[in-house]
């Protein structure tokens, strides 16, 4: 087996809301000890909005100093209703890492470590990966991809907003909340909506 390399971390962040993309994000690093400008990183779902914008601007400090590479991809709600969050998941996911090979930050085979959250796998050419339940709890570099992802989705539910007035999209960030239920009730669903999500529900 060869030394591993690069060090990639993976999750997503908008795979329950009732509308907007699933968004999908990797976070790599050339060696581990890059890691350390990162101490007492948080899983997403543990920051505030605030909390989550600090750290992505550390992140974007290191990634101008070329120490660490983010990607996020997104699929839409579109694709989400034509082939299931699953498919969608795994398509958003593809499109990061093709990003991080093309900036050097990745590089299939046992020359990388692939850490991701949950239920998310690599494509079978990344050798040496490993699906770690609640790892955006447990690990920093998979925490860091789950921060980059939710950051850069809840800005673009916010710009959505401004598109779609009237949902609630730059409060609730397109989950089911009460609010958002009586807005899809009132107006009827927007086409940033996975009309996958709302077959129960009664207009």
């Amino acid at each position: 087996m060869q030394k591993t390399g690069f060090f990639i971390g993976i999750d997503e962040a908008g795979r329950g809301p009732l509308a907007g993309p699933i968004a999908v994000g990797a976070f790599a690093v050339k060696s581990e000890k890059a890691l350390n400008e990162f101490r007492g990183v948080k899983d997403s779902k543990q920051l505030s909005e605030a909390q989550r914008e600090e750290w992505f601007g550390k992140i974007k400090t290191q990634k101008a100093n070329g120490k660490v590479y983010y990607a996020v991809s997104f699929s839409s709600a579109a694709i989400i209703d034509a082939h299931g969050i699953t498919r969608a998941t795994r398509t958003a996911l593809n499109r990061c890492l093709k990003k991080l090979e093309a900036k050097g930050f990745a590089a299939p085979g046992y020359s990388c470590k692939v850490m991701l959250d949950g239920s998310l796998y690599a494509p079978s050419r990344y050798v040496n990966q490993r699906t770690i339940i609640d790892g955006d709890a447990k690990h920093a570099i998979i925490a860091l991809a789950s921060i980059c992802a939710k950051v850069l989705r809840d800005r673009k539910m916010k710009r959505l907003s401004r598109r779609f007035p009237g949902y609630g999209f730059e409060v609730h960030k397109g989950y089911g909340t009460k609010a958002h239920y009586g807005a899809i009730k009132k107006l009827g669903p927007s086409e940033m909506h996975r009309r996958s999500f709302l077959k129960s529900f009664a207009f």
